[in-house]
């Protein structure tokens, strides 16, 4: 009887474990692209409409990162996060480290239905090495061999459905150097072949230049490689009002051949904390960025869901939201209601 009894526990034991491999091992249907547009199964179309994190390190350090944080963030109506790794804060954590840090987020991210971008967070020019800041410098074989290790980390975990390949390209008028756009494609084409060859299916996504805004080069030299999409990051200061036909010229009308997401978009008003060029606007702002998404099938994910980082969602971590905050929770909030 007592060996009897022993065989059912461990049975039950077995059971229970291969249970919760499977809960750990699930990840979320396949991303890819077809025409414009992201599909899952069944080529059934799929529009994200997110949030930022800020990065994985930071909330680490702020004692944040946890299930608590993806549970605001999928409340407040996201399908997909942003989790933009700073090179500075890849190094000082080092691989092993980090990658434990975007493991528990994809896990989080995985329970909660919520698809993930992983974006190497620079800004500033990767062929010349110049950057806006310390906190974004990296080398271009830094960039190679980071890609290189997440794609084939993430082999087979299509919860890791978009690669951001680098923030925000920009030469800073000069002050970075020079950067052409056949130059800038070379970069990405290599990128995107390392990737596939480390066996990822996720989506690459590339930006233009101007911080990663204009597209216009697109147009007529598109990226030489299948199934990936395009970003911009239209803040309200990039163009005057109005600012929908400038918009359609400088990266909407690329989403009418292939697939576009705005990785970050977002307001503050002038007086508002961490108010800063080029983010500062008011609701009109985000009436106009997100009817205009909205019309054309575009993607996108709103900067920044932390209390310190500006333009901020909320002001505590009671997640209580900030006027931009406000507005975006309900627009998110409205495309779980149609």
């Amino acid at each position: 009887m007592i060996k009897k009894i022993s065989l059912i526990m461990l049975v039950g034991l077995l059971l229970t474990g291969n249970f919760s491999f499977a809960q750990t091992a699930a990840t979320l249907p396949l991303v890819s692209v077809q025409g414009n547009k992201f599909v899952t199964a069944g080529n059934k179309p799929i529009v994200f409409r997110g949030l930022d994190t800020s990065d994985p390190d930071k909330l680490q350090r702020d004692g944040h990162w946890n299930k608590e944080y993806f549970e605001a963030m999928k409340s407040w109506g996201a399908n997909v996060v942003r989790f933009p790794v700073h090179p500075n804060a890849w190094r000082k954590q080092g691989e092993q480290n980090y990658i434990k840090l975007l493991d528990q987020g994809v896990q989080w991210a995985t329970e909660l239905g919520l698809y993930v971008i992983i974006d190497w967070h620079s800004i500033g020019n990767l062929r010349s090495e110049l950057y806006q800041n310390p906190m974004y410098e990296t080398t271009r074989k830094e960039t190679l061999e980071f890609w290189r290790t997440i794609a084939k980390h993430y082999k087979g975990n299509t919860t890791v459905a978009l690669f951001e390949l680098f923030n925000e390209p920009t030469v800073m008028g000069g002050q970075a150097g020079t950067c052409t756009w056949p130059q800038w494609k070379e970069i990405m084409e290599e990128l995107i072949v390392i990737i596939r060859a480390n066996g990822s299916q996720a989506v690459p996504l590339v930006a233009g230049f101007n911080w990663a805004y204009d597209l216009t080069p697109v147009y007529q030299d598109p990226i030489n490689a299948q199934g990936i999409a395009y970003v911009s990051h239209p803040y309200p200061m990039k163009r005057e009002k109005p600012w929908e036909p400038q918009w359609a010229l400088d990266w909407g009308n690329v989403a009418k051949k292939y697939p576009v997401i705005l990785t970050e978009i977002g307001f503050c008003g002038p007086d508002d904390k961490g108010a800063h060029v080029p983010v500062i606007s008011d609701e009109s702002y985000g009436d106009a960025i997100t009817k205009y998404a909205d019309a054309n099938g575009i993607s996108y994910t709103v900067w920044v869901f932390d209390p310190q980082w500006a333009p901020m969602l909320f002001s505590d971590w009671k997640f209580t939201p900030t006027r931009q905050g406000r507005y975006f929770k309900a627009a998110l909030q409205k495309y779980g209601k149609q």
